[in-house]
């Protein structure tokens, strides 16, 4: 059997570039609305807010005893940290009548800095040094196991399904909010149900790609598939197979070459898949204007 046989063949990596596969699935189907509604860096705003969840649940978990690394305690503290965040945003948005773009600065600046506050906080505590969250920050792929791929294959579920039973109010909601609203459509239930998937989203990927990097299974894919269609079904469909195929060749790239970050290989494929729909896009642009 050759070496990239074996590769393929072992199960943790067959786990690891299926769940990131669906994560990437799930990302650019997640994203696509976003992108649309000029919301992209609500998930860079969440992933950043990710951060003191971090290192406040660390925190805590050393106070009562704990090693300040249990996964389950730092993906709850990382879940309520980007839960907070997006709460921010909107709130931001409704109280000081800012755009979406100074509300989303705002908030993340804001939680970046409590989380470099807490960090440092953590780093006084004797088992600070031990807490582990590199692989949040930064990604560690080798870290997903089996529970990481049912998560991914529910939150891929979750998506379609919502897509498939409210794609008509999704659509109202993306593309003309105030006339949704005057018609009854469900524009809060829609913005409140997409945040949670957003917020799933970031926070299942994190320990994939890093929250740092988190944000471009959200937007490169979606922006990707603008540059082949400008129908809203088919965009959506295309955003998903772009975060699935870019995100499995970079989970497999880096399995074959290990010493490859996994995170910024999946960044640098989805950033290769966007460059080709990009030259596509001023190809056919090019033969328009010659026509």
């Amino acid at each position: 059997m050759s070496a990239d046989a074996a590769i393929l063949s072992d199960g943790h990596a067959r786990t690891v570039i299926a769940t990131l596969a669906l994560l990437g699935a799930a990302g650019g189907a997640i994203g696509t609305p976003l992108v649309l509604r000029r919301h992209a860096l609500l998930g860079d705003a969440v992933g950043h807010a990710t951060l003191p969840g971090l290192a406040g649940a660390s925190i805590v978990s050393i106070s009562l005893g704990g090693t300040g690394r249990e996964p389950a305690v730092l993906l709850g503290g990382a879940a309520i940290g980007a839960i907070g965040g997006a709460v921010m945003v909107g709130l931001v948005r409704r109280w000081a009548r800012t755009g979406a773009d100074a509300a989303t600065a705002i908030t993340l600046g804001t939680f970046f800095g409590l989380g470099v506050v807490l960090l440092s906080a953590l780093q006084q505590l004797d088992a600070g040094h031990r807490a582990g969250l590199d692989a949040y920050l930064l990604g560690s792929a080798a870290g997903l196991v089996r529970a990481d791929l049912w998560t991914a294959i529910a939150i891929a579920a979750a998506t379609s399904v919502l897509l498939a039973v409210a794609h008509r109010d999704i659509l109202a909601a993306t593309f003309d909010p105030t006339f949704a609203r005057v018609i009854g459509r469900p524009v809060r239930g829609i913005g409140i149900a997409w945040a949670v998937l957003a917020v799933t989203a970031v926070v299942a990927g994190m320990q994939a790609v890093g929250l740092v990097l988190v944000v471009s299974l959200l937007v490169i894919p979606p922006v990707a598939a603008r540059c082949w269609t400008d129908r809203f079904p088919v965009a959506v469909a295309v955003a998903a197979a772009v975060g699935a195929g870019a995100s499995a060749a970079g989970a497999a790239a880096s399995a074959f070459a290990p010493r490859l970050p996994t995170g910024a290989m999946v960044v640098l494929a989805l950033g290769a898949a966007f460059a080709v729909s990009a030259t596509h896009a001023a190809l056919r642009r090019s033969r328009g204007a010659r026509a």
